[in-house]
């Protein structure tokens, strides 16, 4: 999976960060603000916040209004499967979910619809690693 993750990092520009807060102390922020200074669009999705990073926040993936390459989770596993529906309903081409968040019926949901899934991985690291 390691070229494959490669592949969709390099092909990817638009990442929609669901749970991305604008707390400095959450790893979502470091994570997020990495992969901005590293060239991607990030756009956060959090319906408790306006914006963060310099960008508009949104309530959820429906409501944003251009193409998403990779939608990134960093909610708890039991949060996964409605983002994931959402992701598939989007046309995203990717699901990443973030270390410590697992959810295999989720994901093979999503491969199905053709999306890739990266899972239990941090995308900082294997950017940094494959980048």
């Amino acid at each position: 999976m390691n070229n494959g993750i490669a592949e969709l990092l390099k092909q990817s520009r638009t990442i929609a960060v669901v749970g991305l807060s604008d707390s400095r102390i959450r790893p979502a922020y470091g994570v997020s603000e990495y992969m901005q200074h590293a060239g991607y669009r990030i756009i956060p999705v959090n319906p408790k916040i306006e914006n963060v990073l310099g960008e508009k926040a949104y309530k959820q993936l429906e409501d944003i209004p251009e193409k998403v390459d990779i939608v990134n989770i960093f909610r708890r596993a039991e949060f996964v499967a409605p983002i994931v529906d959402s992701a598939i309903r989007i046309g995203a081409k990717a699901v990443w979910m973030q270390e410590g968040i697992v959810d295999e019926a989720s994901a093979q949901r999503a491969r199905q619809a053709g999306l890739k899934v990266v899972m239990d991985r941090c995308i900082l690291k294997e950017h940094h690693r494959l980048l």
